[in-house]
Order: C-alpha cells, then sequence, then structure tokens
C-alpha cells in the first residue's frame, strides 16, 4: 500500500474497518441512542491482502471508537445525519469515513487506478463530500463548545495517557527463520544504518538490541516502528512483529 492518510485508502479498506468498528462501538443506552447502528456488517470474513491492510484497517476503526461521541455528535450538529439515503446498516462505515475525512482536514480522498470500487463506500464517500463544509463548521463547532485546541482533547484522559505510556515502548520482532537467518537479518539492517546496543536503556533512534533470553527476536526503539514497518522484511513475513 503506497497510499496512506494523506490520500485516503481503497474501499475495502473502509468496509473492513467498517466491520470491525460495527463490532466493537460503544453501545448506548436507548434514551441516549440518537445514532443508529445496524448489525449487517459484522457477519462477512474480513478480507486482508497483506499484514499492513490489516494493520490499517484495524487502526482506522480503533480511532474512529475513540472519538465515537465526536464524531456522532458532528454528525447530528451538522444535519447529515439522519439521512434517508444511508441506511442504518451503513452507519458504521459511515462514522470510519467520517473519521478519515476530518483527519485529512476534510480534503477529498484520492481515487487509485487499479483498486477495485466498492458501491457502499462510493455512496457514502460522495454523500460526505456533498456535506464537507457543513462537517467542518460542525466539528469548529464542538471545539469551540468544549474549548478544544484539537480532537485530542476529546480522548478521555486515562486512554490518552495510556496511549502515550504505550507509545514509548519499545517493540520486539520475530525473525522467521523459516524464511531468513539471524545474520541476513542483522545484515540487512546494517545497510540501513541501524546499529547493534547491548540493550534497551543504550538505545539511540536507529539502534536495536538482540533479547536476551529468545536469540530469534529483535528488540527496537518505538521511534523506529513505522519505518520498520514498511520494510519488505515484513511484507515478506521475514520479520514478525510481536
Amino acid at each position: 500500500m503506497t497510499l496512506i492518510e494523506k490520500n485516503g485508502y481503497p474501499d475495502f479498506i473502509y468496509m473492513n474497518a467498517a466491520r470491525i468498528f460495527q463490532g466493537i462501538h460503544t453501545e448506548k443506552s436507548k434514551d441516549r441512542m440518537l445514532v443508529q447502528y445496524g448489525n449487517n456488517l459484522e457477519s462477512p470474513a474480513l478480507a486482508f491482502k497483506d499484514e499492513r491492510c490489516k494493520r490499517v484497517s484495524y487502526e482506522l476503526a480503533f480511532n474512529a471508537l475513540k472519538y465515537q461521541d465526536l464524531l456522532e455528535e458532528i454528525l447530528l450538529d451538522s444535519g447529515v445525519y439522519p439521512c434517508q439515503s444511508i441506511p442504518d446498516e451503513l452507519t458504521s462505515l459511515l462514522v470510519v469515513m467520517l473519521y478519515d475525512l476530518q483527519s485529512r482536514k476534510f480534503e477529498a480522498r484520492k481515487i487509485f487506478d487499479e483498486e477495485e470500487p466498492v458501491a457502499e463506500v462510493q455512496e457514502v464517500g460522495h454523500y460526505l463530500y456533498r456535506y464537507m463544509i457543513k462537517l467542518a463548521a460542525a466539528l469548529a463547532r464542538c471545539r469551540i463548545k468544549h474549548d478544544a485546541l484539537s480532537i485530542e482533547y476529546f480522548i478521555p484522559e486515562t486512554i490518552r495517557k495510556q496511549e502515550q505510556w504505550v507509545s514509548a515502548l519499545p517493540f520486539c520482532v520475530w525473525i522467521n527463520t523459516y524464511k531468513i537467518s539471524l545474520q541476513d537479518v542483522i545484515r540487512d539492517l546494517e545497510m540501513r544504518g541501524l546499529t547493534k546496543v547491548e540493550s534497551v536503556s543504550d538505545f539511540d533512534h536507529h539502534t536495536y538490541a538482540m533479547d536476551q533470553h529468545c536469540h530469534d527476536v529483535l528488540v527496537f526503539p518505538s521511534s523506529l516502528k513505522e519505518e520498520l514497518l514498511n520494510l519488505d522484511l515484513f511484507a515478506d513475513r521475514k520479520l514478525l512483529l510481536q
């Protein structure tokens, strides 16, 4: 996947994220349930082309979950929801695509020639783009109402602290010795400018360490995560994120 948040995602990513979100979204009491979610998105099997597509789908779904209350408020305040042309069964897709749209500052996503269009995604996407000005205005009103400099304000404090803590943790990678040897992995990492250190306490940005107990496990600083996950070593499943 060469596309990322700035351009949007292929249609199947949104569908997978919507199905995941359908199964994890917060169910509210009847007196607070202003946005209705259908239930037919949770049954079809998820189709992931590769590990990266899987990770992106889950990230998109869980980001929508973190901001579910805000996204619902935007939909209601803008008057974009409810809409007769968008059935309840597509509300999860509507919320997921709204999160992605606002994260790109309401810029239309790029359509890639090689992607296979999904009718539901096309329908919801066109609907949201038609009302982008109203949605952006509703987000601005929400931020003014809550005196929020950014949408991160709407994440509960406990989750915000938890994310900060998790993002600072080193991460571990298994070497798939059926496909590549430890020596070849080390050679590849060194060619990319990474230096081996004795322990995580010695970490700088472009460094790594051997696990002290498992000789087929490498440990990296958190700042390298996105960079490393884009390598062919992960796409070819020669390295596996623990």
